[in-house]
């Protein structure tokens, strides 16, 4: 096997990968939902959790920021997932090497699969020859 054609079996699997991990990082940014409903149930009914007490609860706060916070992880996490499968895309067209690169760097943030991911990647977007394969 040339090393042209490594290189393209490499990127190849790479995307795919992408797509994989991608999947799952939008599977578990919406983990994040429970808060969010959580939120909405105290923002809703704040009078179900001050029965009997003499200082009051301060539900609608709480859940403000459970709605928010739990969003914006949500949020962030979808994004995340969308840049590793638009990474994906390109690395099976062989388009935008620097975004790739650049994905590859941020998704090692994302212990266990995205690290595992993102190192590979690296290690094969910075090559010379793949470089080529980009322009």
């Amino acid at each position: 096997m040339t090393t042209v054609s490594q290189d393209g079996e490499h990127l190849r699997l790479l995307s795919i990968f992408h797509y994989v991990v991608g999947g799952l990082m939008a599977l578990f940014a919406c983990f994040p939902l429970i808060h969010v409903a959580m939120g909405a149930m105290l923002l809703l009914n704040p009078d179900a959790f001050n029965k009997g007490q003499a200082q009051p609860f301060p539900a609608q706060t709480i859940g403000f920021m459970f709605v928010v916070i739990g969003s914006v992880i949500v949020l962030a996490g979808w994004l995340a997932a969308v840049l590793i499968f638009i990474a994906g895309r390109f690395l099976s067209r062989h388009k935008h090497h620097t975004f790739c690169v650049v994905i590859a760097g941020l998704s090692c943030v994302f212990f266990p699969f995205g690290t595992a991911l993102g190192v590979f990647s690296l290690i094969v977007l910075l090559r010379p020859s793949v470089k080529e394969m980009f322009a």
